[in-house]
């Protein structure tokens, strides 16, 4: 549905907020005037419910070279497929416990992995709690093994070590992934790959592969990715891939990079699984695209472009394909425009902040900014001058791409934005 203004209708809630993390990687969520997205971080601990903790605490250190044995045979277990190999490792854990191990083998199995692997890093000084070092690679997706840090609890059964509970008790909690959910669907998209367990994954396929070729128009063949979208069913998951400390109740989609333990690092869009429902038709495609523009771009990886450039580009491309007039789709920015309240500079860093006021107003100037510089100077040139500003200082990028200082140019989105806007 469009609302009264011909704008793509959401339930009127924000549209979006920006987190930064600056030890891990740069990144800056994406809105598209009152489109419900964003761009997060890389996933951090998690309380999903699919890793109860078992209820004991075992005290007594294990042997190390016995905790990597245990490993072993779990990393075989999953190469070669054997459940009951794998469900020996936890035989002596608590019921809830064996069930969520059950459930994670099931869905390792259905995910096209090229390799995977537990290894020990340490164990917990005075626990029996294991520092794990889990590693994995989707076959055609990841150039690199996405590295996560997961903890196990063990205990001496029989001469034997067994696994019998995450570390949660202790205070030392998993970094999540999308496999801790409930049953995994995977769904294989021309150029994506789609895994959860919400809902619309053959929906959300198709608008990323309709997307590829409208982003790869703009940023050109060569800067093509293939894209893993990540739909959990549980908010908490998603909230936990998508980044430290995020509510996903506003974002319907980030775009993230999953750590490895080589290269740059593994693009992911994580799906909200309540946030992305109430957008409409337009809506979400506009969200999608402007996801996929991050990655085709690094957008999550960008620790040196302007954020005005890297959502303003975003969006710029999000909305190419979508049928909503610009005083639609920058309502907010529009009415101060009207009141002649007109913004003196571009939105900065603490603009896109989540707790900004003029939140919406800073991802609708950046739109408009990147707009005119496609109209005015060409669509190859907003791409040049996004390239450039990541190479180097914003005020080189803008007088060696356009001509002008940020003076000048701040002039001209200011004159555009009474033009277009008032």
């Amino acid at each position: 549905m469009m609302d009264d203004d011909g704008r793509p209708e959401t339930d009127g809630t924000p549209a979006r907020r920006v987190s930064r993390r600056a030890a891990v990687i740069a990144t800056a969520v994406a809105l598209a005037g009152c489109l419900l997205t964003g761009l997060g971080l890389t996933a951090a601990g998690s309380d999903s419910p699919a890793r109860t903790t078992a209820s004991a605490t075992p005290t007594t250190a294990p042997d190390a070279r016995a905790v990597a044995a245990v490993l072993a045979n779990r990393t075989r277990a999953v190469r070669e497929r054997d459940r009951t190999a794998f469900m020996a490792t936890v035989a002596t854990a608590p019921a809830p416990y064996r069930d969520a191990q059950g459930r994670l083998f099931d869905n390792l199995l259905r995910l096209p992995l090229a390799s995977w692997s537990e290894t020990l890093d340490r164990v917990e000084p005075g626990t029996a709690v294991a520092r794990v070092r889990l590693s994995y690679r989707l076959r055609g997706f990841d150039d690199a093994s996405v590295v996560r840090i997961r903890y196990l609890t063990f205990a001496p059964r029989a001469g034997f070590w067994t696994v019998v509970g995450d570390g949660s008790a202790r205070g030392l909690a998993d970094e999540g992934e999308v496999f801790d959910g409930g049953p995994l669907t995977v769904v294989r998209g021309r150029h994506t790959l789609v895994v959860g367990d919400g809902p619309r994954l053959e929906e959300i396929a198709r608008r990323l592969d309709a997307a590829v070729p409208v982003v790869a128009g703009v940023t050109g063949d060569g800067r093509r990715r293939r894209t893993v979208a990540l739909v959990p069913a549980d908010a908490r998951l998603a909230a936990a891939l998508a980044g430290p400390s995020q509510n996903l109740d506003q974002i319907a989609a980030v775009a993230t990079v999953a750590p490895t333990a080589e290269g740059p690092g593994a693009d992911r869009v994580v799906v909200s699984p309540t946030a992305f429902a109430r957008l409409n038709e337009l809506g979400r495609d506009v969200v999608l695209t402007h996801e996929l523009t991050h990655v085709a771009t690094g957008g999550a990886r960008d620790g040196r472009t302007p954020l005005w450039l890297i959502e303003g580009l975003a969006d710029y491309v999000g909305y190419l394909r979508a049928d909503v007039g610009v005083r639609s789709a920058a309502r907010e920015l529009r009415a101060e425009v009207a009141a002649g309240r007109l913004p003196a500079r571009l939105p900065g860093r603490a603009d896109f902040d989540g707790s900004s006021p003029r939140l919406s107003q800073a991802y609708q100037g950046a739109w408009l900014a990147c707009r005119m510089i496609a109209e005015r100077y060409g669509e190859a040139t907003l791409v040049r001058l996004y390239r450039a500003a990541g190479r180097m200082p914003e005020d080189t990028a803008l007088r060696g791409t356009l001509g002008v200082g940020p003076d000048r140019f701040t002039a001209l989105w200011r004159d555009y934005l009474r033009e277009e806007l008032g």
